[in-house]
């Protein structure tokens, strides 16, 4: 017996079918004497579908607006969800983001988890009812509806199943657990059995997408166990709980890559205090992510300074820093969109040298030119041509012995 969260995406609950096929999931961890609360997504293509028919009303939808709307699919899937429960003959309860007493800050569309209250969701609980709460949203101080952006739903389980000091929260997903690499470019990838939360967070934030970064983050301050597994079989999936011994004899855990990256370099830049902040702070007062930094020193006073931020808003980046270059008396400004980078990460690092001269030779072995270099207590990143990106995976996949045995 025990308390368990269990959270299904929007494809595994894209369909009647499947919704059935969730709630037959639902009722047999019930039946073994488990208290259940289950988060939902919006069934699959739904979001999009109403941002969709937002744009043809307005370019600019009002953002508290676009909250309210986006907001109505969880709401049918957790009704037809319960339903479902309804008709297999067990008792079941549907609650919306504020029902579930999920507290937020006030930025629309992006809003983080402030607190979850628990009251509600225990006393259903305690009544034997099966709690299904609807994911992404919540509720602001003032009352409006608000959502938590892209992958909320995660966020929503785990800081459900941290509120309710659940045992366990399951992520249903479409894939049956997190591998050393993405199986689609190296087909020796394989299922880890245990991942810490550092390397997920590391994993989440390179590229991959199985896990969103925030419910990571919520799951290691609350030390809530994550199961990350199939809603199509019943196999084991991948646990994303805290670092053991066995995880630190293991070099490398995995490889990640992401083609999101672009790369701008200001030319000629004076070398003196405060250039850095002078370059940064109007990138950063545009809401646009900067990653990797480069800073070259010469002797004659001048340096290139090379940064790297999504390819999403790469021309805006080089827009804005073709002005911040003109206004600090440097050169040119030369971007390049067509990188990507790619990481090798794992607790082991912490405890072993020689990571990075091993990354650098295979990648040598290759002929892949290394443009920019960062490093983390777990995690060494390298920019590369985009071109050679499956060929670098592939190659790091094999070099730290991740590959499957044949």
């Amino acid at each position: 017996m025990g308390v368990i969260v269990q959270k299904f995406g929007g494809t595994s609950v894209g369909s009647i079918e499947r919704i059935k096929n969730a709630a037959e999931k639902i009722i047999k961890t019930y039946e073994k004497g488990n208290k259940v609360v289950v988060v939902v997504s919006a069934m699959g293509g739904t979001t999009d579908e109403l941002i969709s028919m937002a744009s043809e009303i307005t370019d600019k939808p009002d953002k508290r607006e676009m909250d309210v709307l986006l907001s109505t699919g969880e709401q049918v899937t957790i009704a037809l969800l319960t339903m479902c429960i309804h008709s297999m003959g067990y008792k079941a309860t549907s609650l919306l983001g504020h029902q579930a007493e999920v507290k937020t800050d006030s930025q629309s569309g992006s809003a983080r988890i402030l607190q979850v209250g628990k009251e509600k969701v225990s006393k259903l609980l305690d009544e034997d009812n099966i709690v299904v709460v609807a994911g992404f949203q919540g509720i602001d101080d003032s009352g409006n509806i608000t959502t938590l952006g892209r992958g909320g739903s995660d966020t929503s389980a785990v800081a459900v199943a941290a509120a309710i000091n659940a045992d366990i929260c399951e992520i249903y997903t479409d894939v049956d657990g997190i591998y050393t690499t993405d199986p689609n470019i190296c087909k020796k990838a394989r299922k880890m059995g245990r991942v810490s939360y550092d390397e997920m967070l590391e994993m989440a934030s390179l590229g991959a997408k199985v896990l969103q970064i925030r419910s990571v983050e919520f799951a290691k301050k609350y030390q809530v166990p994550l199961h990350v597994r199939s809603s199509f079989n019943e196999e084991e999936g991948t646990m994303v709980v805290n670092d053991d011994t066995d995880m630190e004899k293991v070099l490398v855990s995995g490889v990640t890559y992401n083609k999101n990256e672009a790369r701008i370099t200001l030319k000629n830049v004076p070398d003196q205090p405060g250039i850095a902040a002078k370059i940064l702070t109007p990138i950063s007062d545009a809401g646009i992510l900067v990653d990797m930094i480069i800073q070259n020193t010469r002797s004659t006073g001048l340096t290139d300074f090379t940064f790297t931020v999504p390819k999403t808003e790469f021309f805006e980046a080089v827009e804005l820093s073709q002005k911040i270059s003109d206004s600090i008396g440097a050169g040119e400004v030369i971007g390049d969109e067509n990188i990507s980078k790619v990481s090798v990460i794992g607790v082991g690092m912490k405890s072993h040298s020689g990571v990075a001269s091993k990354m650098f030779e295979a990648l040598a072995h290759e002929n892949i030119n290394i443009k920019m270099i960062s490093t983390s207590e777990i995690r060494v990143s390298c920019i590369i041509a985009e071109k050679y990106t499956e060929l670098a995976v592939r190659a790091l996949h094999t070099a730290f012995g991740l590959d499957t045995e044949e």
